[in-house]
């Protein structure tokens, strides 16, 4: 406020001296001229007070009249030569105020105060994200449906005026600047108590580097994910100890080449890290064989170290391809090209040039050619979603997606990476089985993951009943809390409890003070259960059936005595 209070002192110096010049001569004036009195004859000049009272109500135009008495002639002179410097002064200083209103500088100070304010002013934990554009703006959307509490600093205005405009269920702090500049950080709450982590997730991949670097020097205990393409700038950032760095190009290669090894395990990573209650997606089975990669850039290298390893054998297109035999120049566009790199023996193409257009050519060219061949194509811009949907490829890979799923999962869900390392020693049996009970949750949409601690912050009231030697099962836990004979829509993937992993525990599993939980759920079912453990009534209820207010007063009026 400092800020904004000294801009207007300096920008209204001027038409202040001007007015105040102005009503010094037009008052000292009013106290020399003699006046009248009510018989005509000569008077004393009016007193400062009232001379001062008459030209603040005169210069301000509101009028009154003349005062103690009627004015002499001497004095309606000088009134009136008071009004028009008056009204000049006003003038001057009203078209300043209005200029200085509408001067870029003094909102963006106004804004950033307000931000400041705002953030200052949080009381739940919240997330801080740098750049709200394709990915920016899923991750928004995905904390805000899930309630997470978060701050947006963004470089374009653009982008925050479009996300001022968006469905939120809370009024989210976002603030047009540059993340990279250390003041920005720390207006945005780097340094906030309740501030539990930030997300580097602009298009910029050395913005996100100068992020995590200021993350790392500013405040070192909470975690920084870190958006990179290329391998220099992904060893910059693990060398500043970067907590995640999320390549998407690096992970879609990791989820092909999964998808042809181990269907159903993919099947299953992909329901687990994909954003919260969206649709279901469609089951990828791609083949093994030939493959014909359009595209060898950075994208097309990753896809070509990774699916190589599964035993897929490629063949390259692209307009400065490798002088090998498995290599064509050319960009896949023509079905010549196409033929030539055996299209007719192929089981399947990759459209991976960093042009979505090209892309879609290349895609729709394959397909004619040869409808039974499998399709995976890369949108690389969230604008083009409908085109891609309308040709309907079998994979499709866009980046901003991939990184905001990760970043999520890696957020709201840390046990997710030890389940997910666990599922290396599972077969794709138990996999397919685990995937048509989550399908099941939903109905028809992904499930939320999330965790809890049986501790006094998280779970008092779970936590409390443990320390009392309460025999808590798993299966008791998990009923409605409106209605215990239902049992809850939710599937407890993993147990931690002092260091060691208890992978889908049964219902009979037994609970103790300080379990850290993994579970998939509705987001109603997430809320019913929270409740559940945080309140003692609730958790009573669902454990025994008995329905008590806790309330002395409940107590006397039910006839009944609280356990």
């Amino acid at each position: 406020m400092n800020s904004a209070f000294f801009l207007v002192l300096r920008r209204m110096r001027a038409p202040i001296i001007l007015l105040i010049v102005i009503y010094g001569i037009a008052v000292i004036g009013l106290t020399l001229v003699p006046g009248v009195d009510a018989d005509g004859k000569p008077a004393a000049p009016l007193s400062f007070f009232h001379a001062f009272y008459f030209i603040s109500y005169t210069a301000t135009t509101i009028g009154f009249g003349e005062i103690p008495n009627a004015f002499s002639d001497a004095q309606r002179l000088w009134v009136t030569i008071c009004i028009y410097l008056t009204v000049v002064g006003w003038s001057y200083s009203v078209v300043t105020l209005i200029a200085l209103l509408q001067d870029k500088g003094f909102q963006n100070t106004l804004t950033t105060n307000r931000f400041a304010r705002r953030v200052r002013r949080l009381k739940e934990p919240f997330y801080l994200i740098s750049g709200c554009g394709e990915t920016g703006n899923l991750i928004c959307r995905s904390f805000d449906h899930i309630g997470q509490a978060f701050v947006v600093l963004e470089k374009d205005e653009l982008r925050v005026q479009e996300l001022d405009l968006q469905d939120f269920k809370t009024d989210t702090p976002a603030l047009a600047a540059d993340a990279r500049q250390p003041d920005n950080l720390l207006l945005a709450g780097l340094t906030h108590p309740k501030c539990r982590g930030v997300l580097a997730v602009t298009n910029d991949e050395e913005a996100n580097l100068a992020i995590a670097i200021a993350v790392r020097l500013l405040n070192p205990a909470i975690p920084v994910i870190a958006r990179a393409r290329t391998p220099s700038v992904k060893a910059n950032m693990a060398s500043f100890g970067t907590d995640h760095i999320i390549s998407p190009y690096e992970r879609f290669a990791e989820q092909l080449a999964l998808a042809v090894t181990a269907p159903e395990r993919f099947r299953l990573i992909e329901l687990l890290t994909s954003l919260p209650e969206t649709p279901i997606p469609e089951p990828h089975r791609p083949p093994a064989g030939h493959w014909i990669l359009c595209g060898y850039g950075r994208f097309g290298h990753a896809l070509a170290e990774r699916l190589q390893q599964t035993g897929i054998r490629l063949t390259i297109i692209d307009p400065g391809a490798p002088d090998a035999d498995c290599s064509i120049v050319g960009d896949g566009t023509e079905a010549s090209t196409l033929r030539q790199a055996g299209i007719a023996t192929a089981s399947g193409i990759i459209a991976g040039s960093d042009n979505d257009v090209n892309n879609l050519s290349i895609a729709v060219t394959a397909s004619e050619l040869k409808p039974s061949l499998f399709v995976v194509t890369r949108q690389n811009h969230a604008a083009n979603s409908a085109l891609f949907q309308a040709y309907g490829a079998d994979f499709t890979m866009v980046p901003s997606r991939i990184v905001a799923q990760e970043a999520i999962a890696i957020l709201t869900t840390p046990l997710l990476a030890r389940f997910l390392a666990a599922l290396d020693s599972q077969d794709e049996s138990w996999s397919r089985a685990l995937v048509e009970r989550l399908q099941a949750l939903c109905d028809g949409r992904t499930p939320t993951l999330w965790g809890s601690r049986l501790n006094a912050s998280e779970a008092p009231a779970a936590w409390q009943a443990l320390m009392h030697e309460r025999t808590i099962r798993l299966g008791d836990l998990l009923r409605d809390g409106t209605e215990r004979s239902r049992p809850l829509a939710a599937v407890v993937l993993l147990i931690e409890r002092n260091e060691a992993c208890h992978l889908l525990p049964d219902a009979e599993f037994k609970l103790l003070a300080g379990d850290q939980l993994l579970l998939a759920s509705p987001l109603d079912a997430r809320r019913n259960l929270e409740l559940t453990l945080q309140n003692a009534n609730e958790l009573d209820y669902v454990l025994s059936g008995r329905e008590s207010s806790g309330s002395w007063l409940w107590q006397r009026l039910s006839g009944t005595k609280s356990t």
